[in-house]
């Protein structure tokens, strides 16, 4: 039993950080609280700087009697989870500023990141659960954050939705636990091929439903467009990224691990489950007019895209690979379209951004970056990220799925335009989505995500390299 907590540091940097935030906030003048963010961003680096370490020492091993896993995922989860979480504190920093509640802030991201690098090395449908209950409790009390309607609107159907598919999870853990007489992954693998077919379908659809609630997956989506709209915009685009990277992760180790000799016939239900998460993200983000229920609808239909990886996770070697690529893809371009409407808080509809290439060409050139890299254009991250997922899915034997992605890929460059065509047409007076001086750090962060987009999709292959580690038997 390796009960080695060295290969815990990015997940006890952010935790202990959440200690050592609350009780400093708790003495320090309100004025000093972003102390507390500073310290928030040097557990982030911290992380980075650790799994830098775990990489490049190759170190895969299973800690606490195998049930968190630290391996090529698990490295690639924390770069992209800690890399998020750097830019949301950036784009933060403007929201919560001299708030009374600033320190509060500061400790819950920190908490719900951690639960979602326990989302991504989780070993065991315990470990599993634990960590979905980590990631979201404190993601419902940041959704009300601003305790006006709309956010407390946001975090009562967060909430409502999140206890419900979590006692879903929970029944599916206990069914699976029925069935294979254990909760570790690897004993799982043995003992589940053996056991009542039933059985382990209905456990494993359960536990599906826990994590598409996570990820925003139809039927599990409905919470997406309001939370994303009613939560400040940085909650907005934490709850529209972190969750995506943890529960696609641990879906992708669940059933890598477990079902890979299993009859249950879970490609099939994940490749319906993409195709029509797709195509109902893309179809309601059509005639929306509030930039953040576009993004939100624009988020559940890269989730439909993401999906076809966990569809053909022991069809197609190319899996794991291009689902780390796309994960971390969308999680910077995503993130710069958010900071983007941070930096513009007056800016809450399609025509608020008219003319804003006249007043803000820098801005206004990163959002085009975004918004175009959102649809997969060359030499954005997502681009390489969607072939990448897009060949697995063929090679997987699901051409159909394929040729629906690109056709939905095709048909959301309308909904984008709608949003890029106001950018640049003539406006007699400052458009309300100019921004004010106090948005820097938001305007850093949106550089900051536009770049890190462009170099994915221009320095892709060596990403790919990296995530074509295996996964821990």
């Amino acid at each position: 039993m390796n009960e080695n907590l060295a290969a815990l540091v990015p997940e006890l940097a952010l935790l202990g950080a959440a200690v050592v935030g609350l009780l400093a906030g708790s003495w320090l003048p309100r004025r000093r609280q972003w102390l507390v963010a500073v310290l928030a961003a040097v557990a982030c680096a911290t992380g980075l700087a650790a799994t830098a370490v775990t990489m490049a020492t190759d170190g895969e091993q299973t800690v606490f009697s195998a049930a968190f896993a630290v391996d090529t995922a698990t490295d690639v989860g924390r770069l992209v989870v800690l890399a998020a979480l750097l830019l949301i504190i950036g784009m933060s920093v403007e929201t919560v500023r001299n708030h009374p509640r600033e320190t509060e802030y500061w400790v819950l991201l920190l908490m719900t990141g951690a639960g979602t690098l326990a989302l991504v090395g989780a070993n065991d449908l315990l470990m599993l659960f634990a960590a979905y209950l980590l990631t979201g409790v404190p993601a419902y009390t940041l959704a009300g954050f601003a305790k006006d309607d709309p956010g407390t609107e946001a975090a009562l159907k967060y909430y409502l939705m999140g206890a419900l598919l979590g006692i879903t999870m929970l029944a599916g853990t206990a069914l699976l636990y029925a069935a294979g007489h254990t909760t570790h992954y690897g004993t799982l693998a043995t003992t589940l091929p053996s056991a009542p077919y039933g059985l382990v379908a209905v456990g494993l659809v359960g536990v599906l439903a826990g994590l598409l609630f996570k990820i925003g997956g139809v039927p599990a989506h409905f919470w997406v467009p309001d939370v994303t709209d009613g939560a400040p915009a940085p909650v907005a685009a934490y709850v529209t990224t972190l969750p995506k990277i943890g529960g696609l992760i641990a879906g992708y180790r669940l059933l890598h691990q477990t079902l890979a000799d299993s009859d249950v016939n879970r490609s099939l239900l994940l490749a319906v489950l993409a195709a029509v998460t797709m195509s109902l993200g893309n179809l309601a983000a059509f005639f929306q007019t509030s930039v953040k229920r576009l993004l939100a609808y624009s988020t559940i239909s890269q989730v439909g895209y993401l999906l076809m990886a966990l569809a053909v996770t022991n069809r197609s070697d190319a899996a794991q690979r291009s689902l780390l690529l796309y994960l971390a893809a969308y999680a910077v371009t995503n993130l710069g379209a958010f900071a983007v409407v941070t930096a513009l808080p007056r800016a809450r509809t399609l025509d608020d951004y008219r003319g804003l290439a006249r007043h803000r060409p820098d801005l206004t050139a990163v959002l085009v970056v975004c918004l175009l890299g959102l649809v997969g254009t060359p030499p954005t991250g997502v681009f390489l990220g969607k072939l990448e997922i897009f060949s697995a899915t063929i090679d997987g034997g699901y051409t159909w799925l394929a040729a629906l992605a690109v056709a939905n890929t095709v048909a959301s460059l309308f909904y984008y335009l709608r949003w890029i065509g106001p950018l640049f047409l003539p406006t007699g007076t400052s458009p309300a989505g100019t921004p004010t001086l106090s948005a820097r750090w938001p305007t850093a962060t949106a550089y900051c995500a536009a770049v890190l987009s462009l170099t994915l999709g221009i320095a892709g292959q060596a990403v790919l390299t990296v995530a074509e580690g295996p996964l821990l038997r």
